[in-house]
């Protein structure tokens, strides 16, 4: 069982509440390993204001939705389905059928534009560690991460090309671990 991304229907103007709800429900009911993320995809926009000034101000990229990362299991969906303010996952075609996960790219869109990625930086990207490279130029070639850049959402990974190692820097939605 790998962990995914799924969306999940909120009432609108509750995702946040839910967000809360949810981890604490995951955190009571011992379902850490289960559900990792929850998160509220927001974007920052500037709003100019009648006076001429301008205010940065959060909105909503997907009002009703939030985005949760989880190990789909029959108890993980129990409990994410009954949390209070949630109304169902987008994916499933109801009769006690599961939900289909984002796809890869689409979760690294999402997230990327939130200043975030797929990967859990803490314990998949540690220098000497494995990566498979899945877009760009170097899709589909292994490597080791010889250096990261967390804040410009980069890693340096050391490839082999044409029998020699050679450092090429990929963004962090552009690698999976091994």
């Amino acid at each position: 069982m790998e962990k995914l991304w799924y969306v999940v229907n909120t009432y609108s103007g509750h995702e946040s509440k839910v967000q809360e709800k949810l981890l604490n429900r995951a955190q009571t009911m011992g379902f850490q390993d289960y559900i990792f993320r929850v998160v509220v995809p927001e974007e920052t926009v500037t709003e100019t204001l009648k006076d001429g000034s301008t205010k940065e101000k959060k909105k909503k990229m997907f009002p009703g939705y939030i985005l949760v990362e989880m190990i789909m299991t029959d108890e993980a969906w129990y409990v994410v389905r009954n949390t209070p303010g949630v109304t169902g996952f987008i994916g499933s075609s109801g009769k006690g059928a599961k939900p289909t996960p984002l796809l890869p790219q689409e979760i690294d869109k999402v997230l990327s534009s939130m200043g975030m990625t797929r990967m859990d930086v803490d314990k998949n990207l540690v220098v000497g560690n494995k990566v498979n490279i899945t877009d760009g130029p170097f899709k589909g070639m292994l490597g080791t991460i010889d250096s990261i850049d967390i804040e410009n959402s980069t890693l340096t990974v050391l490839i082999d090309l044409f029998g020699q190692e050679t450092p090429v820097e990929v963004e962090l939605s552009q690698v999976i671990a091994e």
